[in-house]
């Protein structure tokens, strides 16, 4: 955050969108900055200009699409994004995630909604404290806390807000089995309690980074029927527990 203030950069060709958005931040949290662009290629420029704590862009624009958006983005950065689009569309939504979205509304959105869902990246962006903890180690991943910095061997991951929180509450909960539910709810809030969706593009995506052989994961472990299980540092878990997603 810049010395305090939440900056934010929505991305919308709609006008009407982004002036709601102000409007709304504006009441909501007024020491809160919103930033505008009104295409794609405008949305690339002001970020690297505002440097903003989080983005909200839209998923249809004419001379760049919000996927393509998202895809460069991810190329150099890992704010949070949240993607706004016009259809509830499960299809969309997923290909969103895959490529590193934070979370999805649709449009027209709440007020009260569109707040509380900036509130909550936000919050998975700060992190939360560790009690004095400076790191976790588990074979060759290791996590500094209070770097945020993920190690596999020699080399650096990088991860969005919502993969470090969601390996976050795995690591921390190392050996115990977490239900799908409680990880939803922890990581996404109680609205995404029966989105497995979510949870499944994000299991696949950390397992692709942090893990030897993806399809047979050593540390993030299937438990059938209920959730998953951060395995512990020996990497001995019985193998039937293989990605599932």
């Amino acid at each position: 955050m810049n010395n305090g203030t939440v900056k934010i950069l929505a991305i919308d060709d709609e006008k009407d969108v982004t002036r709601s958005i102000r409007l709304t931040i504006g009441v909501q949290e007024p020491g809160w900055k919103v930033v505008e662009a009104s295409s794609g290629n405008e949305g690339l420029s002001r970020f690297s200009d505002e440097r903003p704590d989080l983005v909200l862009l839209d998923m249809r624009m004419p001379d760049k699409s919000g996927l393509d958006v998202l895809r460069e983005l991810r190329r150099f950065s890992a704010v949070p994004v949240i993607v706004l689009t016009v259809t509830s569309n499960e299809l969309d939504e997923v290909r969103a995630l895959n490529e590193g979205a934070d979370d999805y509304l649709v449009k027209p959105f709440g007020h009260l909604d569109l707040v509380a869902r900036i509130r909550a990246v936000l919050r998975r962006a700060a992190g939360t404290p560790f009690s004095g903890r400076k790191s976790f180690v588990s074979g060759d991943l290791k996590i500094d806390w209070d770097s945020r910095l993920v190690t596999v061997g020699s080399r650096e991951v990088t991860m969005t807000a919502t993969e470090f929180a969601l390996l976050e509450i795995l690591t921390r909960n190392s050996g115990q089995v977490l239900p799908s539910e409680t990880l939803l709810g922890q990581v996404w809030g109680s609205h995404f309690l029966d989105n497995r969706d979510y949870l499944k593009v994000y299991v696949r995506k950390l397992r692709e980074k942090i893990e030897p052989d993806p399809q047979a994961p050593r540390y993030i472990q299937t438990v059938r029927g209920i959730g998953y299980r951060f395995a512990d540092s020996s990497g001995n878990e019985n193998k039937k527990t293989a990605a599932e997603t």
